[in-house]
């Protein structure tokens, strides 16, 4: 199956639904830090989405917000892929689409936030370039200048 790559076209229930689904894949669980129902709702209404469709099926998704008082850094919520779906590259595609999109608005670097025990995750921040730029309890926050060295 060929995987579609998108920008803003999934809705608030897709969204919700492939939250869901990649609940558990959150180091901590995304519904014991969030209702899932409420943040896709935000995502959807606040953030710019970068997705990855087979079929009529969210698998992946990126979303970022843009719109820090400072216009100069950009917010990476979520980055999610659906169980089955990892390990195909789709969650560092995304991500690559997002840098471009954020690099066209001129935004100097992007951060975010990711769970210490989820080694998967820091592995793909760190391989995209993200650095840790301190600890929270149990997160990390990570800062990427955007280069197009990704």
């Amino acid at each position: 199956m060929s995987i579609d790559y998108s920008i803003g076209r999934a809705s608030e229930r897709e969204v919700s639904t492939h939250l869901f689904r990649c609940d558990g894949a959150f180091i901590p669980s995304l519904s014991s830090r969030v209702d899932i129902a409420d943040y896709a709702r935000k995502i959807v209404d606040n953030a710019q989405t970068f997705e990855a469709w087979v079929n009529d099926e969210l698998v992946g998704l990126v979303a970022v917000y843009c719109n820090a008082s400072d216009r100069h850094t950009a917010f990476i919520t979520s980055v999610s892929v659906l169980y089955g779906w990892q390990g195909k590259g789709i969650a560092g595609q995304l991500m690559a689409q997002c840098f471009d999109h954020l690099q066209a608005l001129d935004l100097a670097c992007s951060e975010l936030e990711v769970g210490t025990d989820n080694e998967a995750a820091l592995y793909l921040y760190k391989k995209l370039g993200f650095t840790i730029i301190c600890k929270n309890g149990n997160t990390h926050k990570m800062t990427k200048v955007l280069t197009k060295d990704y």
